[in-house]
């Protein structure tokens, strides 16, 4: 009955679909903008250690991130699939036993995972020849593990209900809390304290663990708002499914064994990097440790501060769009399930396309933004910018087949590109040296998102037609919009200094005010905006007093 539903299912899937990417991009982006910003003072803190620091600081997160992914076990993006099912089905006791469960099994996962990753520290900094420095990294960051996956799990029933604001707002809430922590510890550190940047570097990762903290305390708070409303639909649940306990989790871990696998994928990519190019580059070149650890911050630990906070515009698509697609998909809805998939590939395009041209046309300025003016770093984030594309447009994908039940394909087709991945990996890297890891990343993920277009077109039947041509007209307006973002930096270029900080940023936010002015009035003017945003766009539009 319509008066048992949620608010958010009383929308259309498109409104729902554009109303969570709006929330989970301010929350995400957002988040990743902060992680963004703080190496601006934090990288001038450590002054001359500070490409040491910064390869230090990313090498124990790459193993955080592996551990947390195994931690969570893949769990909140199933558990999100499966609320998303029984509510669907007017199932809301189900979901919300299912939660309860799950928070008991994931605060059992985190402590197990979180112990284990703490006794392999001195392992893992061995076989990643960070030395013995990253060890106490490593364990700093297994804190965290402890709590995450709980919170996760949190965020996770939020995501199944179509309700993102609470998630996007906790991950604002956690990243707020983690800068503020870390810039305060490295500010005392480096410049009243010992001055060493290795103990910078281990609060630095601490933080995590009280960002997590920050994030708990919100989502308990949205969790007890939101009760009374809960209890409601859970008092009018059909009840019509029974299972057990012990049915739930294991029906949940089986559909969270796909996300572990495809939800690693670029944390085991970029581990394979980690691995292989200091012993790749020391067999045939002369660098020093030393000069291959800032050419490793470089390729790896520079760009991705950047380069991951658009590919969170695609995680926050993804993220929306699971339950959404898994509902369909339940409900046998195809005409809905397909109209959701073309739309999802627009939606990306339209914000992918813009956001990464426009990094690209700014890379000499972001650099040295962020990190200090550079010829070589400025190239490399050019080439991080444009397998950023690929990566986000995998983690849509992927998400999609998964949203569908097809687990089985994805892992099998991610499998495919990590072994073209390893094939390209040792040429890559002899030819093009620090380019080579993303020059190989670039090509197995190439390869795992055109089987993956190939399999969603087989099973939703999306008009191939309608989403190349949008494709195409909004590519288009994103080379419109470099055109007039490019003739700004030149006008800009005749008297700012973009190897100074300041001056760059102006730069920076000049060339971005007018590209996305540009931009956004294309897409309201001829209302493509409307087509994949719904009524929001055409409010700005009337509001704009655009025909």
């Amino acid at each position: 009955m319509a008066e048992n539903k949620s608010p958010q299912q009383t929308l259309s899937a498109e409104e729902r679909m554009a109303r969570g990417s709006t929330w989970l991009t301010l929350g995400n982006v957002g988040s990743r903008l902060l992680g963004a910003i703080y190496v601006v003072p934090w990288f001038y803190w450590l002054g001359s250690d500070q490409y040491q620091a910064n390869a230090l600081f990313n090498m124990g997160y790459n193993f955080y991130a592996l551990f947390l992914m195994i931690s969570t076990a893949g769990i909140p993006a199933a558990f999100s699939k499966q609320t998303a099912h029984y509510n669907s089905l007017n199932e809301y006791a189900t979901s919300r036993r299912l939660f309860k469960n799950a928070l008991v099994v994931m605060a059992i996962f985190g402590a197990i995972c979180s112990g284990v990753m703490y006794l392999m520290a001195p392992w893992l900094a061995k076989i990643s020849g960070g030395g013995t420095e990253l060890i106490p990294v490593i364990r700093s960051l297994s804190v965290a593990v402890l709590v995450i996956p709980c919170m996760s799990v949190m965020r996770g029933y939020f995501q199944g209900q179509h309700d993102m604001m609470p998630y996007a707002i906790s991950q604002l809430a956690e990243q707020v809390a983690r800068v503020f922590y870390m810039l305060l510890a490295t500010f005392f550190i480096m410049k009243v304290g010992s001055g060493k940047y290795e103990e910078a570097v281990v609060q630095s990762t601490f933080a995590a663990f009280l960002g997590a903290l920050a994030s708990i305390a919100l989502l308990l708070y949205y969790l007890q708002k939101n009760r009374v409303r809960m209890d409601y639909l859970v008092e009018h649940s059909a009840n019509n499914i029974k299972l057990d306990t012990r049915e739930l989790i294991v029906e949940t871990i089986r559909e969270a064994i796909p996300f572990i696998i495809i939800g690693t994928g670029i944390t085991i990519f970029k581990i394979v990097d980690q691995v292989t190019f200091v012993r790749t580059m020391q067999g045939f070149t002369t660098y020093s440790a030393a000069q291959l650890q800032k050419l490793f911050s470089i390729f790896s630990a520079n760009p991705d501060k950047l380069t991951m906070v658009v590919i969170g515009l695609a995680t926050s698509m993804a993220l929306t769009g699971l339950p959404l697609i898994t509902e369909a998909k339940t409900l046998n809805k195809q005409k809905e399930l397909s109209k959701l998939i073309s739309n999802n590939l627009q939606l990306f395009a339209f914000v992918m396309f813009p956001a990464t041209f426009g990094m690209m046309l700014l890379a000499y300025p972001l650099n040295t933004l962020f990190y200090a003016p550079s010829d070589l770093g400025s190239r490399v984030l050019i080439v991080a910018c444009i397998t950023g594309l690929f990566l986000g447009l995998y983690t849509m994908t992927s998400s999609m087949l998964q949203g569908m039940y097809e687990n089985g394909s994805a892992i099998i087709f991610f499998a495919i590109g990590l072994l073209v991945k390893l094939i390209f990996q040792y040429p890559m890297i002899r030819v093009f040296e620090v380019y080579g890891p993303l020059y190989s990343t670039m090509i197995g993920f190439g390869v795992v998102v055109s089987l993956n277009l190939w399999k969603l077109y087989k099973v939703s039947r999306f008009d191939r037609v309608l989403t190349s041509r949008r494709v195409v007209l909004i590519f288009l307006m994103s080379l419109v919009m470099v055109v007039a973002a490019f003739i700004t930096r030149q006008l800009l270029g005749l008297f700012l200094n973009t190897d100074s900080k300041l001056q760059s940023f102006v730069m920076v936010m000049g060339v971005a005010a007018v590209g996305a002015a540009v931009y956004i009035f294309m897409a309201l003017k001829v209302r493509l905006a409307d087509k994949l945003l719904g009524s929001a766009a055409a409010k700005i539009r009337r509001r704009l007093h655009l025909k």
